[in-house]
């Protein structure tokens, strides 16, 4: 559904506001009070949208909504009543916000899209205390090789058939897993995902060194059958205003929970690379994907980069070349979105990105979760749902309260076709 972006008087009136935190409600479905609070305007969108006349808009979204069980069915055991407490708080922080893409990470992958289906169906389609439904005509989840054992001894313990012998760890298959829920429609037959890339096929590879003992982590046997993505990487074209979008959707492993030979970062670093040289043409053969076709995306495909890419470029332990980079690409535009609320959860002795996406506990506020449009758009809007503490406003309680749902908070940008 196309928006239209807000008018540049409105933005100044409401620029002048020094507790603003909401920007004025697109054309389209109507944001009541509760909606408006989540939203804000970024600074860099708002210059933006001073200087240009109103254009329709699409919203695009991520969120990691930490939906994974113990094992295989038991989410969609969970979400089949329609009464899911965690469901149904992520089902009104997407009534909220109401983006026309949206793609979901850590929700389990099984026939069908089963799960994710569910979620729309049972959830997102149905009235959440009191906000209007939003759902999705078009819906789908991808494989993961979360949990699909490898048969390898992958972790080099001598015992086969653990979580971290699985070729992305997981307890089972599917766990982990993403989704993509449109309102445009997508074209299914064109789908391209990586799945089962091999990690030593990437030119240049990180291949992960014990620095004390110069000795590789994975035998030679385990590196030349392991494949990159620790669960997936796919490009979903969606067709919106005659146009093809480029859903390029991902989730690289955390670059932690390793040791000395930092394995999980070296993959995390390489699990982001792929979209910096699938975007930046050239010829790229090694890039094959499932279906034995080969090369990046073409220069004149628009795109947007969605997930939560596990790595902040100026926090944490991860090996941050990979996502400055990617932050950085010529092709690439970071809107930035602020978090209007994060700096009430802040303590001292914590990281503390300006730009947090999730709330890691004790490892503090990071920006993790990404949407990265490409240079065929440019931004008008775009925010963080992490509302703020508002003692005695009920809104904000409930609000406050749907955040619980996951670590993890949803990002969103309104882009419009450049001309």
């Amino acid at each position: 559904m196309s928006r239209l972006a807000v008018s540049a008087p409105c933005i100044v009136g409401l620029l002048a506001l020094l507790t603003l935190t909401l920007g004025c409600s697109p054309a389209g479905p109507s944001r009541d009070q509760e909606s408006a609070t989540a939203m804000r305007i970024t600074p860099k969108a708002s210059q933006e949208i001073e200087e240009m006349a109103p254009v329709p808009t699409l919203r695009v979204a991520t969120f990691n909504v930490s939906l994974y069980g113990k094992q295989a069915g038991q989410i969609l055991d969970r979400l089949s009543d329609g009464e899911d407490r965690q469901a149904e708080k992520i089902a009104a922080i997407v009534q909220t916000v109401r983006p026309d893409i949206l793609v979901v990470n850590e929700i389990d992958f099984d026939a069908e899209s089963k799960t994710a289906r569910v979620l729309n169906d049972l959830y997102f389609a149905r009235s959440q205390d009191g906000l209007e439904a939003w759902s999705f005509p078009h819906v789908q989840s991808f494989p993961s090789n979360t949990g699909v054992d490898s048969g390898l001894d992958i972790n080099g313990d001598q015992k086969l058939g653990s979580p971290d012998d699985a070729w992305g760890y997981g307890v089972y298959p599917g766990q982990y897993a993403m989704a993509v829920f449109s309102r445009h429609a997508i074209r299914v037959d064109e789908i391209r995902s990586f799945q089962n890339l091999l990690w030593s096929e990437m030119p240049g590879a990180l291949v992960p060194v014990d620095p004390k003992t110069g000795k590789g982590y994975y035998s030679d046997e385990v590196w030349s059958e392991l494949r990159l993505s620790s669960k997936n990487h796919v490009d979903v074209p969606v067709r919106v205003d005659g146009r093809t979008l480029h859903v390029l959707a991902s989730h690289p492993t955390p670059p932690v929970f390793d040791g000395p030979a930092d394995h999980n970062g070296c993959r995390n670093h390489d699990e982001i690379r792929l979209w910096t040289e699938y975007i930046g043409g050239g010829e790229n053969d090694w890039l094959r994907d499932d279906g034995a076709g080969t090369g990046g995306l073409a220069a004149e495909e628009a795109f947007v980069i969605f997930g939560d890419l596990n790595a902040d470029p100026d926090f944490g332990d991860g090996r941050r070349e990979a996502i400055e980079n990617l932050l950085a690409h010529p092709r690439t535009i970071d809107p930035e979105p602020a978090p209007a609320g994060a700096t009430d959860d802040a303590e001292a002795g914590r990281n503390q990105s300006p730009l947090a996406t999730a709330d890691f506990g004790r490892n503090g506020l990071m920006r993790v979760d990404y949407v990265l449009p490409g240079d065929q758009f440019r931004v008008v809007d775009a925010g963080v749902f992490w509302p703020r503490k508002v003692d005695g406003d009920d809104v904000a309680r409930r609000q406050r309260d749907r955040m619980t749902a996951s670590d993890h908070r949803l990002v969103w940008v309104d882009v419009a076709w450049q001309p």
